[in-house]
């Protein structure tokens, strides 16, 4: 399907689809700096230089997976603080129509299935002054395992990407629209979702996970009280 029918079946001002790219997230930055408008979808069907949090590498393989990134054009700091987990909430729920099982929550940004991951999020913004003049929300699901990765997995074979993207870009596009930090909602729909809840942790600090709270912030028991941990990653102790 070529963009401008998806851009019509999605509702989306533009959708610019590559067979092969670096990164999406870099050609939505350069279109957004052009003056793309928001709802602005990039689309590939193999990325060389996909990329996760911390500069990780993304595994991207032709035909693998839904590699996308979309742009916004938010003006709340508290929303943009707070959009990864947000629209991981979001997703959640929409992929488990292409799912055999439920779909977990990873804090700060991933998407599981058991204990193998199924996807992840990535937000980047860029700013003008004080304020951000634009934000590129990357979004990768495993259609299949990535070759050589054991701890990940995949949707239900047979998915057709224009079906999974009807329901995917919407719900980005409504956790994007949203205003402020996490509502008691959100937080505790991740709770329902929490993979790492109630198990013990060695980064971004040492304890037990006790969930997040509404800025984000992941919660730690640490044993003389609970700490709230913004940034990181999180890595559960071994065996869990």
């Amino acid at each position: 399907m070529s963009g401008d029918e998806l851009a019509r079946q999605l509702e989306l001002p533009r959708v610019v689809v590559y067979e092969e790219v670096g990164s999406t997230l870099d050609v939505a930055h350069a279109l957004a700096a052009d003056g793309a408008p928001a709802g602005t979808l990039v689309l590939a069907d193999a990325q060389t230089a996909g990329r996760g949090r911390s500069g990780r590498a993304w595994t991207s393989e032709r035909g693998a997976g839904i590699w996308l990134t979309l742009v916004e054009r938010p003006r709340d700091i508290d929303a943009l603080d707070v959009l990864s987990l947000r629209v991981g909430v979001a997703l959640a729920p929409v992929l488990e129509a292409y799912c055999a099982e439920r779909v977990l929550l990873k804090w700060p940004n991933d998407l599981y299935l058991g204990r193998l991951k199924l996807g992840g999020i990535l937000v980047e913004a860029r700013w003008r002054d004080q304020s951000p003049e634009w934000v590129a929300i990357g979004v990768g699901i495993n259609v299949r395992a990535p070759t050589g990765e054991e701890r990940a997995t995949g949707v239900l074979s047979g998915v057709a990407r224009g079906d999974s993207l009807a329901a995917v870009v919407p719900a980005i596009r409504r956790a994007a629209q949203h205003t402020g930090l996490l509502d008691e909602a959100e937080v505790a729909a991740f709770a329902a979702r929490d993979l790492a809840s109630g198990f013990r942790c060695r980064e971004p600090a040492t304890g037990v996970v006790r969930g997040i709270d509404m800025r984000g912030s992941l919660l730690v028991d640490v044993g003389s009280e609970t700490v709230a941990v913004r940034t990181g990653s999180l890595i559960l102790t071994e065996g869990q």
